[in-house]
């Protein structure tokens, strides 16, 4: 009997979760649709390529060290 009670009140605690990331999935998806929240793109350099930020210039030299 303790067994099957606590394997309720599991579920249960997981449709609360769920239930709250839905909410929370559509007050985001709202925000996006309405422009009050939007995506940042990273500002690419004039020869239309990425600039490499600078603590990722000596990534090579790092791999496999410490």
């Amino acid at each position: 009997m303790k067994k099957e009670k606590m394997l309720i009140v599991f579920l249960v605690l997981l449709v609360i979760a769920s239930a709250v990331q839905a909410f929370q999935l559509v007050s985001l998806s709202s925000s996006i649709s309405s422009g009050s929240i939007t995506k940042a793109a990273a500002p690419l350099a004039s020869s239309g390529t990425a600039q490499v930020p600078s603590n990722l210039q000596n990534l090579p030299t790092m791999v496999g060290g410490c």
